[in-house]
């Protein structure tokens, strides 16, 4: 009987006295001091507002139990999926809402609706995971400026991979310790092409420049990343590079030069076939003919196997010539003496010698800064 009144009521009342119920109501049902009969009729009564003309209805219904979680579930979901001011009461704060429900919202909703999910707190991984293959640039910003929010590292290689274009996306990428560095390594690839795209940079440079520096700032940054990369991230790393093309003999010698031993390891065991054990077991004690053999199976001509193999056995006394600068200068003093070296030799030992001219200018950096200044 308490239910037909009601609904006869809201056939006359003006949509704010309707509002007001529809508000009272919600706090009633959960305010715990009604019987069972009663909260069965208001819950009857809150499914029969859920048509009401009247948004405002509706957004007090949403206002008074969004946040509880004692609200009935069919009531959340369905004011989740209605216009964005209700949804936004629902989406932002229901803890009734489920992963899944959360995940349906992302892949029927529109662009206004995920933006309301990647800004929800403690989003699980699922949920980001869903945000990250559907959603669009504005709806990732938000997740990612979402510090509470557990996003998948492989959800992060893959917004490398679907806006790593944008500026503003790759700041915030590089500016997380989680990100994978495959992610990196493909952000640093970006970064290179935007550089090299920029009309400033172009009228300042010519373009054989340009495209040498660019190449040699992405092959640096590259090997920085792959010397502090993680055993477990290494295999992913090396796979990403190698399928993407970037395992080059000018990167190859640059990670040997500048004893980036367990990334230079891996690399050769993706490109040669051969298995790790193997490849360090020849990295470390290797015959010089094995030690070529393995450079050759891994594609590089025989005189560009050459320059690795001597690079090796001056990486294996290491120890004792003391650093990269030392490394270099032997390499080129034993490469440039043949006469019948051929240009792709020759540039080869053009890199090895820029390595060697960048750690004696870093040494000096060094030196200067710890060099007392006279009065």
């Amino acid at each position: 009987m308490i239910i037909d009144a009601f609904l006869r009521w809201t056939e006359t009342a003006g949509a704010g006295d309707r509002a007001k119920a529809a508000n009272a109501l919600g706090r009633a049902y959960l305010g715990g001091g009604i019987q069972a009969e009663q909260r069965r009729a208001a819950l009857m009564a809150m499914s029969h507002l859920l048509d009401d003309p009247s948004p405002q209805v509706r957004l007090a219904l949403a206002q008074a139990i969004a946040a509880s979680v004692e609200a009935p579930r069919a009531i959340i979901v369905a004011l989740a999926e209605d216009q964005p001011e209700i949804a936004c009461t629902v989406i932002a704060q229901s803890p009734v809402l489920t992963d899944s429900d959360l995940v349906d919202l992302v892949g029927r909703g529109d662009g206004m609706t995920r933006g309301l999910v990647a800004a929800r707190e403690n989003l699980h991984r699922a949920v980001s995971a869903a945000l990250v293959e559907v959603g669009d640039l504005g709806e990732i910003t938000l997740l990612l400026e979402n510090e509470t929010a557990a996003v998948p590292q492989v959800s992060l290689t893959r917004i490398a991979e679907r806006f790593g274009y944008s500026a503003d996306m790759r700041r915030l990428l590089l500016e997380r310790e989680d990100l994978p560095a495959e992610a990196r390594q493909r952000l640093v690839t970006e970064v290179g092409a935007a550089l090299a795209g920029s009309d400033l940079v172009k009228m300042v440079l010519t373009r054989p420049r340009l495209e040498r520096l660019t190449a040699e700032a992405t092959g640096t940054a590259a090997v920085a990343i792959a010397g502090a990369v993680t055993s477990a991230e290494l295999p992913a790393l090396v796979e990403h590079m190698r399928s993407t093309g970037k395992l080059t003999p000018a990167l190859l010698i640059h990670a040997l030069c500048t004893g980036k031993v367990d990334f230079f390891a891996g690399a050769m065991v993706a490109l040669s076939g051969l298995d790790a054990s193997r490849v360090r077991s020849l990295l470390a004690t290797g015959r010089m003919h094995a030690v070529r053999a393995m450079f050759e199976a891994a594609g590089l001509r025989r005189d560009i196997a050459t320059v690795f193999v001597e690079a090796t056995m001056l990486w294996r006394g290491a120890g004792l010539m003391g650093s990269t600068e030392s490394v270099c200068e032997r390499l080129l003093e034993t490469c440039r003496t043949s006469e019948h070296a051929s240009a792709a030799v020759g540039e080869l030992l053009d890199i090895v010698e820029k390595l060697q001219y960048a750690e004696i200018r870093s040494a000096a950096r060094s030196y200067a800064i710890g060099f007392p200044i006279a009065a």
